[in-house]
Protein backbone atom coordinates (compact mmCIF):
# COMPACT_ATOMS: atom_id res chain seq x y z
CA UNK A 1 0.00 0.00 0.00
CA UNK A 2 2.89 2.33 0.64
CA UNK A 3 3.70 2.33 -3.08
CA UNK A 4 0.16 3.20 -4.18
CA UNK A 5 -0.85 6.78 -5.10
CA UNK A 6 -2.43 7.35 -1.68
CA UNK A 7 0.76 6.15 0.08
CA UNK A 8 -1.41 4.71 2.82
CA UNK A 9 -0.19 2.29 5.43
CA UNK A 10 -2.50 -0.57 6.48
CA UNK A 11 -3.84 -0.65 10.02
CA UNK A 12 -3.68 -4.07 11.59
CA UNK A 13 -5.51 -4.09 14.88
CA UNK A 14 -4.97 -7.79 15.53
CA UNK A 15 -2.79 -10.58 14.23
CA UNK A 16 -3.78 -14.22 13.96
CA UNK A 17 -1.90 -16.54 16.32
CA UNK A 18 -3.51 -19.97 15.96
CA UNK A 19 -6.80 -21.88 16.19
CA UNK A 20 -8.15 -25.17 17.47
CA UNK A 21 -11.32 -27.05 16.56
CA UNK A 22 -13.30 -28.66 19.34
CA UNK A 23 -16.96 -29.41 19.95
CA UNK A 24 -20.12 -27.54 20.88
CA UNK A 25 -22.12 -24.79 19.21
CA UNK A 26 -19.02 -22.64 18.71
CA UNK A 27 -16.33 -25.26 18.20
CA UNK A 28 -13.57 -23.12 16.65
CA UNK A 29 -11.36 -21.30 19.14
CA UNK A 30 -9.22 -18.56 17.57
CA UNK A 31 -6.36 -16.88 19.38
CA UNK A 32 -5.57 -13.29 18.35
CA UNK A 33 -2.92 -10.82 19.47
CA UNK A 34 -3.23 -7.03 19.53
CA UNK A 35 -0.66 -5.52 17.20
CA UNK A 36 -1.10 -1.80 17.91
CA UNK A 37 -1.85 0.72 20.66
CA UNK A 38 -0.77 0.64 24.28
CA UNK A 39 -2.25 -2.87 24.58
CA UNK A 40 0.07 -4.29 21.91
CA UNK A 41 0.93 -7.92 22.59
CA UNK A 42 -2.23 -8.60 24.59
CA UNK A 43 -3.97 -11.82 23.52
CA UNK A 44 -7.65 -12.62 23.33
CA UNK A 45 -9.68 -15.67 22.36
CA UNK A 46 -12.71 -15.75 20.07
CA UNK A 47 -15.05 -18.74 19.78
CA UNK A 48 -17.00 -19.09 16.55
CA UNK A 49 -18.86 -21.54 14.35
CA UNK A 50 -16.72 -21.01 11.26
CA UNK A 51 -13.53 -19.26 10.17
CA UNK A 52 -12.63 -17.99 6.71
CA UNK A 53 -8.96 -17.20 6.23
CA UNK A 54 -8.25 -14.69 3.49
CA UNK A 55 -4.90 -13.82 5.01
CA UNK A 56 -2.61 -14.00 2.01
CA UNK A 57 0.15 -16.18 0.64
CA UNK A 58 1.74 -16.59 4.10
CA UNK A 59 -1.61 -17.54 5.64
CA UNK A 60 -1.55 -18.45 9.30
CA UNK A 61 -4.98 -20.03 8.97
CA UNK A 62 -3.67 -22.35 6.24
CA UNK A 63 -0.82 -23.44 8.48
CA UNK A 64 -3.17 -23.91 11.43
CA UNK A 65 -5.27 -26.49 9.56
CA UNK A 66 -2.19 -28.27 8.21
CA UNK A 67 -2.81 -27.40 4.58
CA UNK A 68 0.25 -26.95 2.39
CA UNK A 69 1.04 -25.24 -0.91
CA UNK A 70 1.78 -27.67 -3.74
CA UNK A 71 4.19 -26.31 -6.36
CA UNK A 72 7.20 -24.04 -6.40
CA UNK A 73 8.45 -20.65 -7.48
CA UNK A 74 9.56 -20.70 -11.10
CA UNK A 75 12.57 -18.46 -10.40
CA UNK A 76 11.71 -15.83 -12.97
CA UNK A 77 11.22 -12.24 -11.83
CA UNK A 78 9.21 -9.36 -13.23
CA UNK A 79 8.97 -5.69 -12.37
CA UNK A 80 5.58 -4.04 -12.75
CA UNK A 81 5.11 -0.27 -13.02
CA UNK A 82 2.05 1.98 -13.33
CA UNK A 83 3.22 5.32 -14.68
CA UNK A 84 2.72 8.39 -16.85
CA UNK A 85 5.70 8.93 -19.14
CA UNK A 86 7.19 11.09 -21.86
CA UNK A 87 7.83 8.70 -24.78
CA UNK A 88 8.22 8.30 -28.51
CA UNK A 89 7.14 4.63 -28.41
CA UNK A 90 4.28 4.61 -30.96
CA UNK A 91 2.23 1.81 -29.34
CA UNK A 92 2.14 3.29 -25.84
CA UNK A 93 -1.70 3.36 -25.93
CA UNK A 94 -2.00 -0.16 -27.34
CA UNK A 95 -2.08 -3.42 -25.44
CA UNK A 96 0.96 -5.27 -26.71
CA UNK A 97 3.70 -7.78 -26.03
CA UNK A 98 7.19 -6.49 -26.74
CA UNK A 99 10.05 -8.91 -27.31
CA UNK A 100 13.72 -8.18 -28.01
CA UNK A 101 17.07 -9.76 -27.27
CA UNK A 102 17.00 -7.74 -24.02
CA UNK A 103 13.84 -9.42 -22.67
CA UNK A 104 10.07 -9.11 -22.74
CA UNK A 105 7.36 -6.61 -21.75
CA UNK A 106 3.62 -7.01 -21.38
CA UNK A 107 2.25 -3.50 -21.89
CA UNK A 108 -1.31 -2.49 -20.92
CA UNK A 109 -2.76 1.03 -21.31
CA UNK A 110 -4.80 2.09 -18.30
CA UNK A 111 -7.55 4.59 -17.60
CA UNK A 112 -7.33 8.32 -18.19
CA UNK A 113 -5.56 8.37 -21.53
CA UNK A 114 -2.02 8.65 -20.13
CA UNK A 115 -1.46 6.04 -17.42
CA UNK A 116 -0.12 2.62 -18.46
CA UNK A 117 1.19 -0.55 -16.83
CA UNK A 118 4.29 -2.40 -17.97
CA UNK A 119 5.38 -5.84 -16.80
CA UNK A 120 9.14 -5.83 -17.35
CA UNK A 121 11.17 -9.03 -17.64
CA UNK A 122 13.92 -9.06 -14.99
CA UNK A 123 15.23 -12.46 -16.08
CA UNK A 124 15.80 -15.74 -14.30
CA UNK A 125 16.66 -15.75 -10.62
CA UNK A 126 19.13 -18.15 -8.96
CA UNK A 127 17.48 -20.71 -6.68
CA UNK A 128 19.57 -19.45 -3.76
CA UNK A 129 18.51 -15.83 -4.33
CA UNK A 130 16.32 -15.91 -1.19
CA UNK A 131 14.03 -13.21 -2.63
CA UNK A 132 16.85 -10.67 -3.01
CA UNK A 133 15.46 -9.83 -6.45
CA UNK A 134 12.49 -8.22 -4.72
CA UNK A 135 14.85 -5.43 -3.63
CA UNK A 136 15.37 -4.39 -7.27
CA UNK A 137 14.94 -0.59 -7.34
CA UNK A 138 12.52 1.25 -9.58
CA UNK A 139 15.42 2.78 -11.49
CA UNK A 140 16.63 -0.66 -12.57
CA UNK A 141 13.17 -1.65 -13.77
CA UNK A 142 12.96 1.53 -15.87
CA UNK A 143 16.45 0.89 -17.24
CA UNK A 144 15.46 -2.66 -18.30
CA UNK A 145 12.26 -1.34 -19.85
CA UNK A 146 14.18 1.15 -21.99
CA UNK A 147 16.72 -1.48 -23.00
CA UNK A 148 13.91 -3.70 -24.30
CA UNK A 149 12.10 -0.95 -26.25
CA UNK A 150 15.29 0.65 -27.68
CA UNK A 151 15.73 2.64 -29.87
CA UNK A 152 12.57 4.18 -28.42
CA UNK A 153 12.61 5.85 -25.01
CA UNK A 154 10.20 5.89 -22.06
CA UNK A 155 10.91 8.58 -19.45
CA UNK A 156 8.75 8.37 -16.29
CA UNK A 157 7.05 11.59 -15.22
CA UNK A 158 4.91 10.13 -12.45
CA UNK A 159 4.97 6.59 -10.99
CA UNK A 160 1.66 5.69 -9.37
CA UNK A 161 2.72 2.24 -8.18
CA UNK A 162 5.42 -0.36 -8.73
CA UNK A 163 6.49 -3.72 -7.43
CA UNK A 164 8.74 -6.72 -8.08
CA UNK A 165 7.54 -10.29 -7.91
CA UNK A 166 8.71 -13.80 -8.64
CA UNK A 167 6.31 -15.95 -10.59
CA UNK A 168 4.96 -18.68 -8.32
CA UNK A 169 2.41 -21.30 -9.33
CA UNK A 170 1.06 -23.10 -6.29
CA UNK A 171 -2.24 -24.60 -5.16
CA UNK A 172 -2.98 -25.68 -1.60
CA UNK A 173 -3.73 -29.38 -1.14
CA UNK A 174 -7.13 -28.50 0.40
CA UNK A 175 -9.24 -25.41 0.98
CA UNK A 176 -10.64 -26.48 4.36
CA UNK A 177 -9.55 -28.75 7.19
CA UNK A 178 -11.51 -31.69 5.75
CA UNK A 179 -10.51 -31.68 2.08
CA UNK A 180 -11.84 -34.43 -0.16
CA UNK A 181 -12.56 -36.86 2.69
CA UNK A 182 -15.41 -39.05 1.32
CA UNK A 183 -17.04 -39.15 4.77
CA UNK A 184 -19.76 -36.52 4.27
CA UNK A 185 -20.58 -36.62 7.98
CA UNK A 186 -17.37 -34.68 8.67
CA UNK A 187 -18.21 -31.02 9.04
CA UNK A 188 -15.84 -28.44 7.60
CA UNK A 189 -15.34 -25.49 9.95
CA UNK A 190 -12.28 -23.60 8.66
CA UNK A 191 -11.89 -22.38 5.08
CA UNK A 192 -9.20 -20.49 3.18
CA UNK A 193 -9.57 -18.38 0.06
CA UNK A 194 -7.56 -16.17 -2.28
CA UNK A 195 -3.76 -16.14 -2.04
CA UNK A 196 -4.02 -18.30 1.06
CA UNK A 197 -4.79 -21.25 -1.20
CA UNK A 198 -3.47 -20.36 -4.68
CA UNK A 199 -0.74 -18.09 -6.03
CA UNK A 200 0.21 -17.31 -9.60
CA UNK A 201 1.52 -14.52 -11.78
CA UNK A 202 -0.34 -11.23 -12.17
CA UNK A 203 -0.35 -11.23 -15.98
CA UNK A 204 -3.66 -13.01 -16.49
CA UNK A 205 -5.44 -10.42 -14.34
CA UNK A 206 -7.05 -13.17 -12.28
CA UNK A 207 -5.62 -12.70 -8.77
CA UNK A 208 -8.35 -10.55 -7.28
CA UNK A 209 -11.02 -11.95 -9.61
CA UNK A 210 -10.55 -15.60 -8.66
CA UNK A 211 -10.12 -14.68 -5.00
CA UNK A 212 -13.45 -12.84 -5.05
CA UNK A 213 -15.03 -15.88 -6.69
CA UNK A 214 -13.65 -18.01 -3.84
CA UNK A 215 -15.17 -15.62 -1.33
CA UNK A 216 -18.55 -15.47 -3.05
CA UNK A 217 -18.64 -19.25 -3.36
CA UNK A 218 -18.09 -19.87 0.35
CA UNK A 219 -20.01 -16.73 1.37
CA UNK A 220 -23.44 -17.65 0.01
CA UNK A 221 -23.05 -21.22 1.25
CA UNK A 222 -22.18 -20.11 4.77
CA UNK A 223 -25.14 -17.73 4.72
CA UNK A 224 -27.52 -20.49 3.66
CA UNK A 225 -26.24 -22.84 6.37
CA UNK A 226 -26.17 -20.21 9.12
CA UNK A 227 -29.71 -19.11 8.26
CA UNK A 228 -30.81 -22.71 8.77
CA UNK A 229 -31.81 -23.56 5.20
CA UNK A 230 -29.17 -26.20 4.39
CA UNK A 231 -27.10 -28.72 6.30
CA UNK A 232 -23.33 -28.53 6.72
CA UNK A 233 -22.98 -30.81 3.69
CA UNK A 234 -23.42 -27.74 1.49
CA UNK A 235 -20.11 -26.38 2.80
CA UNK A 236 -18.26 -29.47 1.60
CA UNK A 237 -18.88 -28.34 -1.98
CA UNK A 238 -16.55 -25.36 -1.49
CA UNK A 239 -13.34 -27.39 -1.54
CA UNK A 240 -14.67 -29.70 -4.25
CA UNK A 241 -15.49 -26.78 -6.56
CA UNK A 242 -12.84 -24.18 -5.92
CA UNK A 243 -9.71 -26.33 -5.64
CA UNK A 244 -10.19 -27.64 -9.18
CA UNK A 245 -10.80 -24.11 -10.46
CA UNK A 246 -7.59 -22.95 -8.80
CA UNK A 247 -5.68 -25.75 -10.51
CA UNK A 248 -7.24 -24.79 -13.84
CA UNK A 249 -6.07 -21.22 -13.21
CA UNK A 250 -2.53 -22.36 -12.47
CA UNK A 251 -2.43 -24.45 -15.66
CA UNK A 252 -3.69 -21.47 -17.68
CA UNK A 253 -1.25 -19.09 -16.03
CA UNK A 254 1.72 -21.40 -16.62
CA UNK A 255 0.92 -21.42 -20.32
CA UNK A 256 0.23 -17.66 -20.45
CA UNK A 257 3.38 -16.75 -18.47
CA UNK A 258 5.47 -18.99 -20.69
CA UNK A 259 4.22 -17.15 -23.74
CA UNK A 260 4.98 -13.82 -22.07
CA UNK A 261 8.56 -15.01 -21.68
CA UNK A 262 8.80 -15.91 -25.36
CA UNK A 263 8.09 -19.65 -25.04
CA UNK A 264 5.38 -19.77 -27.69
CA UNK A 265 4.65 -23.15 -29.31
CA UNK A 266 5.29 -23.25 -33.04
CA UNK A 267 1.73 -24.32 -33.81
CA UNK A 268 -0.05 -21.38 -32.14
CA UNK A 269 0.78 -17.69 -32.03
CA UNK A 270 0.05 -15.74 -28.87
CA UNK A 271 -2.83 -13.83 -30.51
CA UNK A 272 -4.60 -17.11 -31.31
CA UNK A 273 -4.01 -18.37 -27.76
CA UNK A 274 -5.49 -15.17 -26.34
CA UNK A 275 -8.63 -15.50 -28.49
CA UNK A 276 -8.99 -19.22 -27.77
CA UNK A 277 -8.82 -18.70 -24.01
CA UNK A 278 -10.70 -15.37 -23.88
CA UNK A 279 -13.37 -16.87 -21.59
CA UNK A 280 -10.83 -17.42 -18.84
CA UNK A 281 -9.82 -13.80 -18.11
CA UNK A 282 -13.45 -12.81 -18.70
CA UNK A 283 -14.53 -15.12 -15.87
CA UNK A 284 -16.63 -17.50 -17.97
CA UNK A 285 -14.30 -20.49 -18.23
CA UNK A 286 -15.22 -21.89 -14.81
CA UNK A 287 -17.44 -24.95 -15.13
CA UNK A 288 -18.60 -26.79 -12.01
CA UNK A 289 -19.32 -30.50 -12.15
CA UNK A 290 -22.62 -32.12 -11.06
CA UNK A 291 -23.09 -32.15 -7.29
CA UNK A 292 -25.82 -31.41 -4.77
CA UNK A 293 -25.95 -27.87 -6.23
CA UNK A 294 -25.37 -28.68 -9.92
CA UNK A 295 -28.00 -31.03 -11.32
CA UNK A 296 -26.97 -34.33 -12.81
CA UNK A 297 -30.28 -34.57 -14.68
CA UNK A 298 -30.34 -31.22 -16.46
CA UNK A 299 -31.78 -30.93 -19.99
CA UNK A 300 -29.01 -28.93 -21.65
CA UNK A 301 -30.62 -29.19 -25.09
CA UNK A 302 -33.45 -26.90 -23.94
CA UNK A 303 -31.10 -23.93 -23.37
CA UNK A 304 -27.84 -24.48 -25.23
CA UNK A 305 -26.61 -20.93 -24.56
CA UNK A 306 -26.63 -21.50 -20.80
CA UNK A 307 -24.03 -24.25 -20.24
CA UNK A 308 -24.68 -26.18 -17.05
CA UNK A 309 -22.20 -25.35 -14.29
CA UNK A 310 -21.01 -22.13 -15.98
CA UNK A 311 -21.78 -18.47 -15.37
CA UNK A 312 -25.24 -17.29 -16.41
CA UNK A 313 -24.60 -15.18 -19.50
CA UNK A 314 -26.74 -12.08 -19.44
CA UNK A 315 -28.72 -10.71 -22.38
CA UNK A 316 -31.11 -7.83 -22.90
CA UNK A 317 -34.87 -8.21 -22.43
CA UNK A 318 -37.67 -5.69 -21.90
CA UNK A 319 -39.12 -5.34 -18.41
CA UNK A 320 -42.87 -5.21 -18.94
CA UNK A 321 -43.86 -2.91 -16.10
CA UNK A 322 -41.88 0.09 -17.37
CA UNK A 323 -40.89 -0.97 -20.93
CA UNK A 324 -37.19 -0.57 -20.13
CA UNK A 325 -34.69 -2.82 -21.96
CA UNK A 326 -32.14 -4.16 -19.48
CA UNK A 327 -29.65 -6.96 -19.18
CA UNK A 328 -31.68 -9.49 -17.27
CA UNK A 329 -28.62 -11.02 -15.63
CA UNK A 330 -27.63 -7.63 -14.26
CA UNK A 331 -30.76 -7.69 -12.10
CA UNK A 332 -29.26 -10.62 -10.18
CA UNK A 333 -28.32 -9.02 -6.86
CA UNK A 334 -25.86 -10.59 -4.43
CA UNK A 335 -28.62 -11.32 -1.92
CA UNK A 336 -28.26 -15.07 -1.42
CA UNK A 337 -31.40 -15.92 -3.40
CA UNK A 338 -31.71 -18.57 -6.09
CA UNK A 339 -32.90 -17.40 -9.53
CA UNK A 340 -35.52 -19.28 -11.53
CA UNK A 341 -35.81 -18.00 -15.12
CA UNK A 342 -38.92 -19.28 -16.87
CA UNK A 343 -38.53 -18.94 -20.66
CA UNK A 344 -42.01 -19.23 -22.13
CA UNK A 345 -43.28 -21.25 -25.06
CA UNK A 346 -45.47 -19.67 -27.76
CA UNK A 347 -48.51 -19.18 -25.51
CA UNK A 348 -49.32 -15.54 -24.75
CA UNK A 349 -49.42 -14.26 -21.15
CA UNK A 350 -52.61 -15.35 -19.44
CA UNK A 351 -53.37 -18.17 -21.90
CA UNK A 352 -53.67 -21.70 -20.61
CA UNK A 353 -50.44 -23.61 -21.03
CA UNK A 354 -47.27 -24.79 -19.32
CA UNK A 355 -46.20 -21.32 -18.13
CA UNK A 356 -49.54 -20.65 -16.44
CA UNK A 357 -49.50 -24.14 -14.93
CA UNK A 358 -45.94 -23.66 -13.66
CA UNK A 359 -46.80 -20.29 -12.08
CA UNK A 360 -49.73 -21.81 -10.22
CA UNK A 361 -47.59 -24.74 -9.04
CA UNK A 362 -44.76 -22.43 -7.98
CA UNK A 363 -47.00 -20.22 -5.84
CA UNK A 364 -49.43 -22.78 -4.43
CA UNK A 365 -48.35 -26.44 -4.59
CA UNK A 366 -47.09 -28.10 -1.39
CA UNK A 367 -44.10 -29.58 -3.25
CA UNK A 368 -43.10 -26.24 -4.82
CA UNK A 369 -39.68 -25.12 -3.53
CA UNK A 370 -41.08 -21.63 -2.91
CA UNK A 371 -43.84 -23.07 -0.74
CA UNK A 372 -41.97 -25.94 0.91
CA UNK A 373 -38.79 -24.11 1.88
CA UNK A 374 -40.09 -20.62 2.64
CA UNK A 375 -40.86 -20.18 6.32
CA UNK A 376 -44.36 -19.22 7.47
CA UNK A 377 -44.80 -15.46 7.40
CA UNK A 378 -41.98 -14.86 4.92
CA UNK A 379 -42.61 -13.49 1.43
CA UNK A 380 -42.74 -15.92 -1.46
CA UNK A 381 -39.57 -14.41 -2.91
CA UNK A 382 -37.48 -14.63 0.28
CA UNK A 383 -35.39 -17.51 -1.04
CA UNK A 384 -36.18 -17.41 -4.75
CA UNK A 385 -36.39 -14.77 -7.46
CA UNK A 386 -38.62 -16.22 -10.19
CA UNK A 387 -38.85 -14.32 -13.49
CA UNK A 388 -40.82 -15.12 -16.64
CA UNK A 389 -39.61 -14.10 -20.11
CA UNK A 390 -42.19 -14.08 -22.90
CA UNK A 391 -41.66 -14.25 -26.64
CA UNK A 392 -44.40 -11.70 -27.34
CA UNK A 393 -43.58 -7.95 -27.58
CA UNK A 394 -44.20 -6.16 -24.30
CA UNK A 395 -46.89 -3.94 -25.86
CA UNK A 396 -49.02 -6.97 -26.79
CA UNK A 397 -50.17 -7.70 -23.23
CA UNK A 398 -50.84 -6.01 -19.93
CA UNK A 399 -48.85 -6.68 -16.78
CA UNK A 400 -51.99 -8.00 -15.07
CA UNK A 401 -52.25 -10.71 -17.75
CA UNK A 402 -49.15 -12.29 -16.23
CA UNK A 403 -49.97 -15.15 -13.82
CA UNK A 404 -50.04 -14.18 -10.15
CA UNK A 405 -47.15 -16.53 -9.42
CA UNK A 406 -44.90 -14.04 -11.21
CA UNK A 407 -46.43 -11.07 -9.39
CA UNK A 408 -45.68 -12.00 -5.77
CA UNK A 409 -46.81 -9.73 -2.95
CA UNK A 410 -43.88 -8.42 -0.93
CA UNK A 411 -42.91 -6.28 2.01
CA UNK A 412 -44.84 -4.84 4.94
CA UNK A 413 -47.64 -3.54 2.68
CA UNK A 414 -47.90 -6.73 0.60
CA UNK A 415 -48.01 -4.97 -2.77
CA UNK A 416 -47.36 -6.84 -6.00
CA UNK A 417 -43.86 -6.97 -7.45
CA UNK A 418 -44.25 -6.17 -11.14
CA UNK A 419 -40.56 -6.46 -11.95
CA UNK A 420 -40.66 -10.21 -12.65
CA UNK A 421 -42.29 -10.21 -16.11
CA UNK A 422 -40.11 -9.63 -19.18
CA UNK A 423 -40.33 -9.83 -22.98
CA UNK A 424 -37.81 -10.54 -25.68
CA UNK A 425 -36.38 -7.54 -27.52
CA UNK A 426 -37.91 -7.48 -31.04
CA UNK A 427 -35.25 -8.33 -33.60
CA UNK A 428 -32.71 -9.30 -30.92
CA UNK A 429 -34.38 -12.02 -28.96
CA UNK A 430 -32.82 -13.61 -25.90
CA UNK A 431 -34.48 -16.86 -27.02
CA UNK A 432 -32.42 -17.06 -30.18
CA UNK A 433 -29.25 -15.69 -28.64
CA UNK A 434 -29.27 -18.24 -25.83
CA UNK A 435 -30.59 -21.23 -27.75
CA UNK A 436 -33.89 -21.58 -25.88
CA UNK A 437 -36.14 -24.39 -27.13
CA UNK A 438 -39.40 -23.54 -28.90
CA UNK A 439 -41.11 -25.42 -26.08
CA UNK A 440 -39.56 -23.11 -23.49
CA UNK A 441 -37.27 -23.92 -20.58
CA UNK A 442 -36.67 -23.35 -16.88
CA UNK A 443 -33.13 -22.23 -16.03
CA UNK A 444 -32.13 -22.40 -12.35
CA UNK A 445 -29.24 -20.17 -11.30
CA UNK A 446 -27.34 -20.30 -8.02
CA UNK A 447 -26.85 -17.28 -5.76
CA UNK A 448 -23.33 -16.90 -7.22
CA UNK A 449 -24.72 -16.78 -10.78
CA UNK A 450 -23.82 -20.29 -11.96
CA UNK A 451 -26.35 -22.34 -13.91
CA UNK A 452 -27.50 -25.16 -11.64
CA UNK A 453 -30.33 -26.88 -13.56
CA UNK A 454 -32.30 -26.75 -16.81
CA UNK A 455 -35.71 -28.39 -17.11
CA UNK A 456 -38.77 -28.23 -19.38
CA UNK A 457 -41.74 -26.10 -18.36
CA UNK A 458 -43.43 -29.30 -17.24
CA UNK A 459 -40.46 -30.43 -15.16
CA UNK A 460 -41.89 -29.47 -11.78
CA UNK A 461 -41.03 -32.82 -10.17
CA UNK A 462 -37.40 -32.51 -11.25
CA UNK A 463 -37.20 -28.90 -9.98
CA UNK A 464 -38.70 -29.94 -6.65
CA UNK A 465 -36.31 -32.88 -6.31
CA UNK A 466 -33.27 -30.71 -7.04
CA UNK A 467 -34.17 -28.09 -4.45
CA UNK A 468 -35.08 -30.74 -1.86
CA UNK A 469 -31.44 -31.83 -2.06
CA UNK A 470 -30.16 -28.28 -1.70
CA UNK A 471 -32.41 -27.39 1.24
CA UNK A 472 -31.91 -30.75 2.95
CA UNK A 473 -31.37 -30.23 6.69
CA UNK A 474 -30.60 -33.82 7.62
CA UNK A 475 -27.12 -34.53 8.92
Amino acid sequence: MGRQPSRNAPYYGYEFVDLTIGEGEYPVEVRLRRSTSEREGEELTVRTKYVVGGDGAHSGVRKAIGATHQGKISYHAWGVVDMVADTDFPDIRTKCIITSNQGHILHIPREGGYLFRSYVDLGRVPENDDHEVRKTPLEEIVRRLNAIVAPYRIVPKEVAWWSVYEVGHRVTDRFDEVGLDPDMDREARVFICGDACHTHSAKAGQGMNVSMQDSWNIGWKLAQVLRGYSSHKLLRTYNAERQQIAQDLIDFDLSWSGRMAGNTPDDECIEDFYVRTAEFPAGFMTEYKPSMIISGRARQELATGYPLGKRFKSYEAVRRCDAVPLHIGHQHEADGRWRVYVFADAAAPGEDGPVTDFARWWAEAPDSPAVRHTRPGDDLNTLFDAKVIYRQPHRSYDITDVPAGFRPKNGPFQVEDWNQAWSAVPGDSIFGARGISEDGAIVVVRPDQYVADIQPLTGTAEIAEFFDGVFDLTD
